[in-house]
């Protein structure tokens, strides 16, 4: 009976010790039944401590993907980089039957047409032209070479005026001395055609309500007397006066006075974008296309209707609504 009885006693005491053992097991949080399922909470509220460090961790991981895919881009396109900061001062080609060297004078019509900003870093730049140059049918290899850039020249080239009918009298009205640069420019050589000069005062008043260009401006917001920029230095040329430059300037070349001169349509406008007004030497045209009119020009005159002539920076054509004659096209099928 003894011996029963102190078994028993030591059975009590190790179902005490048990018990003991498992209410302090289920007193810790997070185990148990108890922890699981919140009696205070609706059960299907989320746990916002438990949520916390997942979305800590989510944006974190949102954060640093730009800059990975700008690592990965920069890794991918650094031998176009390297091939690109060559060219764009070295690379050889022809316009006009002279020499072209490198690409810097039309970083501004090339960020636009590549839809890149100008002052992008090289790797962007290069993966921005290798999706264009995929668009384009040519190899996506992110490199500006001489294929890539003939076919920018040709899709600059092919924007421009196709009709070159010279216009007649009725097309044309005199504009008045204070739109041009020299505002003593005699009154055959102010002309404009109509439809032209109404699209060229409605892109002026935009450039002077434009306050990141400083152009000076009157009370009324028309250009200021004294401001140079956006004048007009040349329209409308009669195939005569044409003829007669030609023959003064006997070397101005084919990329120079052209025999068949848009300047005869009276929709061809050279406006004054800074530097010397109409001088093609590199030099000038490196100090034009760094202004802050031309490269406005760039990125809004199409708006109005305006192409560039790429090759001279002062050089814009009235090709009227785009958008109009894609719709009338429309309308046909």
């Amino acid at each position: 009976m003894l011996q029963q009885h102190k078994t028993y006693v030591v059975m009590f005491f190790v179902a005490c010790f048990a018990l003991a053992a498992v209410a302090v097991f289920a007193a810790k949080p997070g185990q148990g039944r108890q922890s699981q399922v919140s009696v205070a909470e609706p059960a299907d509220k989320p746990d916002e401590s438990r949520l916390r460090p997942t979305a800590a961790v989510r944006e974190r991981r949102a954060a640093e993907e730009p800059a990975r895919r700008g690592s990965s881009n920069a890794t991918l396109f650094a031998a176009a980089v390297e091939q690109n900061s060559l060219f764009k001062y070295e690379l050889d080609w022809t316009f006009g039957g002279r020499q072209q060297h490198g690409w810097y004078l039309y970083v501004p019509l090339i960020s636009r047409l590549i839809e890149t900003d100008a002052n992008a870093a090289p790797h962007h730049f290069a993966s921005a032209l290798a999706r264009w140059q995929q668009s384009a049918g040519l190899a996506a290899s992110g490199v500006l070479d001489d294929e890539t850039l003939y076919r920018m020249v040709s899709e600059w080239q092919g924007s421009r005026l196709k009709d070159k009918t010279a216009a007649e009298a009725h097309q044309l009205l005199l504009a008045p001395a204070s739109d041009f640069y020299d505002p003593a420019r005699p009154d055959e050589l102010r002309q404009v055609e109509s439809a032209t000069y109404a699209a060229y005062r409605r892109m002026v008043a935009a450039a002077a309500a434009d306050p990141s260009l400083g152009l000076g401006v009157t009370p009324a917001g028309e250009l200021a007397p004294s401001e140079k920029y956006l004048k007009i230095i040349s329209s409308f040329r009669s195939r005569e006066y044409q003829e007669r430059l030609r023959r003064e300037s006997p070397h101005s070349g084919r990329a120079g006075l052209a025999v068949h001169s848009p300047h005869f349509t009276g929709r061809a406008l050279d406006l004054y974008v800074g530097g010397e007004p109409v001088e093609t030497k590199d030099s000038n045209r490196a100090r034009q296309v760094q202004t802050r009119v031309y490269k406005w020009l760039v990125k809004n005159a199409e708006r109005f209707g305006f192409r560039p002539y790429y090759y001279e920076p002062w050089h814009w054509e009235y090709v009227g609504d785009l958008n109009a004659v894609e719709v009338k096209v429309a309308d046909r099928r």
